[in-house]
Formats: structure tokens, C-alpha cells, sequence
């Protein structure tokens, strides 16, 4: 799981909906990410970005809904439709329809009632030469075009320090070939930009 990566989105991008009728549960409603939108200083070393397309590749995975990244906490699997994943313009969005057991209650559905908890997150593992690197204002800024696994999404109550070991490796190998004077060209920028034309003229919630 080293290889395993973790991003989280705070400012009200996770949200409790009304049950979709008088017998089911709430709905735990969200976006795990986010398009062509910058991250904040991640690891004290670099900025991040997700390109539209990244998430072509996983989309029929096997992905969990879990609180906090904790597999204890298990809110839905898109395997048998509790979770349910879409790509709009926005970027990934995601539905839960969660256990009704107590501790989901306490610990997840009145937070998020209360508006005490609004953040979304998403592990995950970048494909071999999926993301690129590039230099703005002396800052390292990454991007990312294509995933090898989406693990799970949901919500979280605090920003987690991300996993960026994964992200250190590729970063010092772009050092590397910039020191050398390689040129490393974000070769897939092409395909984002279609992808992107492609999802804000599809039907909301449709990939």
C-alpha cells in the first residue's frame, strides 16, 4: 500500500442529501477531485494539479466508500452500487448510500449534518508516466493525466499530510533529467484538453 497516495479537498465538497425515499438511508454526496485546479503546498515541495482524463482509465474499478481512509469504516463499494462514481466538467464526483448502523450515525451522518465535517478525499496510484513535471516561480508543479488504481473516496475529517513518497520518486527523477538537460514533454496535454471539451459537453454526472 506504500504506493498508495491520498489527496484530500476541504471547503464544503462533501455534503449529506436527503434519503431517496422515507425508508432509505441519507446520501453522502462529494467531489474526491477536482480539474486543472492547484493544491496547496503538498510534502513542503510541490503543487499538484489533476487533469480532466485522469480517471478515464478506473472508473470501472472495484472502488471502496470509506471514512477517513479507514477500511474499518466502510460506507459503500461501487462493486455492488452503495458507491456510485461520475465524471462531470467539475471533476469526480461520488454518491454513498451508507450502512444504517449507529456508528455510521455518530461518527459520519451528524457530522456532516452539523456542516462539522465538509471535506472529501481519495487514495489512489498514478500510472507508470502519468503525471509530468514542470518549474513556475521556482515552484515544482505536478500534474497528473492518468491513474493505475483508484482505491477509495469519501469523506474525512481533517486534511491528511499526503502520501508523497510516491510522488518524491518522480519528482527527483524529473530533477534528474533536468539537471541532464533531457527534455520531458508533457506528452498526453492533448488528450486532457479533449477530455475536458468532451466532459463539458456531456450531460451532467455523465462520463
Amino acid at each position: 500500500m506504500h504506493d498508495f497516495e491520498k489527496r484530500m479537498i476541504a471547503a464544503q465538497l462533501c455534503e449529506l442529501r436527503a434519503a431517496e425515499n422515507d425508508k432509505g438511508s441519507p446520501i453522502i454526496a462529494g467531489y474526491a477531485a477536482v480539474f486543472s485546479t492547484r493544491s496547496d503546498l503538498l510534502g513542503g515541495f510541490f503543487v499538484e494539479e489533476i487533469a480532466p482524463g485522469a480517471f478515464d482509465d478506473v472508473m470501472d474499478q472495484d472502488v471502496r466508500g470509506l471514512f477517513n481512509h479507514d477500511p474499518n469504516y466502510l460506507l459503500g463499494r461501487s462493486k455492488t452500487g452503495t458507491l456510485r462514481l461520475s465524471l462531470d466538467s467539475r471533476g469526480l464526483a461520488y454518491e454513498i448510500s451508507p450502512p444504517d448502523t449507529q456508528t455510521i450515525r455518530d461518527l459520519v451522518l451528524t457530522p456532516l449534518s452539523r456542516g462539522d465535517m465538509s471535506g472529501s478525499s481519495f487514495g489512489f496510484r498514478v500510472a507508470p508516466g502519468g503525471d509530468t513535471w514542470r518549474e513556475e516561480d521556482g515552484v515544482a508543479i505536478r500534474t497528473i493525466y492518468r491513474l493505475e488504481s483508484l482505491r477509495d473516496v469519501g469523506p474525512v475529517s481533517f486534511p491528511a499530510y499526503p502520501d508523497a513518497a510516491s510522488a518524491q520518486r518522480s519528482l527527483d527523477v524529473w530533477k534528474q533529467a533536468k539537471g541532464e538537460g533531457l527534455h520531458l514533454s508533457a506528452i498526453t496535454e492533448k488528450r486532457s484538453r479533449e477530455r475536458f471539451l468532451d466532459l463539458i459537453n456531456a450531460p451532467l454526472g455523465k462520463p
